[in-house]
């Protein structure tokens, strides 16, 4: 598995939230400005042949599904996060987490 870029990850978790869908259902809950329908389609067959999506032929339609789950996905982004910045420790992790003032709540909001 690889990581997703931003546009191929903002796909998944379209994909993850709505379970099977059209390159239009992808669309419809993008915020704007949406990407043109040609771009999302390009990005969802690079999806395919990286192994993270399927689809099933109507005609010449093609609706659309995770075959990675959003729990996969997350578990391999958590172990390269911990491999490559934090010597595969869960305690620095939690340490970094602790110690750094700016991953308050308050940021996020």
């Amino acid at each position: 598995m690889k990581p997703l870029t931003r546009a191929e990850e903002e796909i998944m978790q379209i994909l993850w939230e709505i379970e099977r869908g059209f390159v239009k259902d992808i669309l419809t809950p993008m915020t704007d400005p949406k990407p043109a329908y040609n771009t999302v389609s390009t990005i969802v067959r690079i999806l395919e042949r990286k192994g993270f999506v399927s689809h099933k032929s109507y005609g010449k339609s093609h609706e659309y599904f995770p075959i990675v789950s959003k729990d996969e996905y997350r578990s391999f982004i958590i172990k390269k996060m911990l491999g490559g910045y934090f010597d595969n420790s869960f305690g620095k992790l939690s340490d970094f987490f602790k110690n750094d003032e700016t991953l308050n709540t308050k940021s996020f909001q």
